[in-house]
């Protein structure tokens, strides 16, 4: 639990950063914004779309009775809109960190400066950073489809389809969600997409203490746009320890989370979150 604690509060941190460096956080709103105007067109389409897709996947059911006809279809309209919404869940963070690459880099990198020590550079062009990300990116979609199309049919089970697959589909958006966003910054310091689910694997929790209350906060419209700048300082912070800082077992203020050393790629040594910046010390 200590773990998932230590999650939730590099999230925070992340937040407290850009609201006390105010022109990063306007820097930050950028991308987000031009993501959510492309997601909201997407899913009102698919609203009004829903139940037609419904009725074409189920043509043998067109012979039913009331209220069976209905019910079943409205069931199944549902179950298709929380799949779209859990897939644009998933893949806004992959989309938006596209978009604002050079915005969330520059952030990013500030974060690392701001918190002392050397910036890690990855020594690439911004086209390279940008190829990189869109590959890993899609490879990430590829296995998140998987795991969609898995729970949206364990979704059909009575009782468990609505209680306990909503939960995991939770968990499983936050652990990807934190991948996403800890790219930034490990792929400044070379770690490759491998590297980065082996780190993250070994900190579960911790991953999930940071992703999931943010999956559940990106249901509010808007919340999203204006939690992204933070979320990006935050899972730099997290990056920072995972590759490089020498931490104990309570997370930010005090380790990543896990009794058992960080493992990674070397690292410049990081020091927690360092000394508070001036403007909200």
């Amino acid at each position: 639990m200590s773990a998932f604690a230590g999650g939730l509060r590099y999230l925070l941190a992340g937040q407290r950063w850009v609201f006390g460096h105010g022109r990063w956080f306007g820097v930050g709103l950028l991308p987000g914004l031009v993501a959510l105007v492309l997601y909201a067109g997407a899913l009102i389409g698919l609203g009004y779309g829903a139940d037609d897709l419904a009725g074409w996947l189920t043509p043998f059911a067109d012979d039913w009775g009331s209220p069976w006809l209905s019910l079943f279809r409205g069931f199944l309209t549902a179950l298709v809109f929380s799949l779209g919404l859990f897939l644009a869940v998933i893949t806004f963070t992959a989309v938006t960190l596209l978009v604002g690459q050079p915005f969330y880099e520059s952030l990013s990198e500030q974060v690392d400066r701001a918190e002392g020590g050397e910036v890690p550079e990855s020594g690439r062009t911004l086209w390279q950073d940008l190829w990189i990300s869109a590959r890993d990116s899609v490879r990430l979609l590829g296995r998140v489809v998987l795991y969609g199309i898995l729970l949206f049919a364990l979704g059909f089970i009575p009782v468990i389809g609505q209680t306990v697959v909503p939960a995991i589909g939770f968990c499983v958006s936050g652990y990807f969600l934190t991948q996403e966003l800890t790219s930034v910054a490990l792929q400044r310091r070379r770690v490759d997409l491998d590297e980065q689910l082996v780190l993250l694997r070994g900190r579960r929790a911790m991953a999930l203490g940071f992703g999931v209350p943010l999956v559940l906060a990106f249901l509010v419209p808007l919340v999203a746009v204006f939690l992204m700048p933070g979320a990006v300082a935050g899972a730099t912070l997290m990056a920072r320890d995972l590759v490089g800082a020498d931490t104990g077992p309570e997370g930010p203020e005090g380790g990543t989370g896990t009794d058992e050393p960080a493992q990674g790629p070397a690292a410049p040594q990081a020091t927690g979150f360092g000394p508070p910046p001036p403007a909200y010390s």
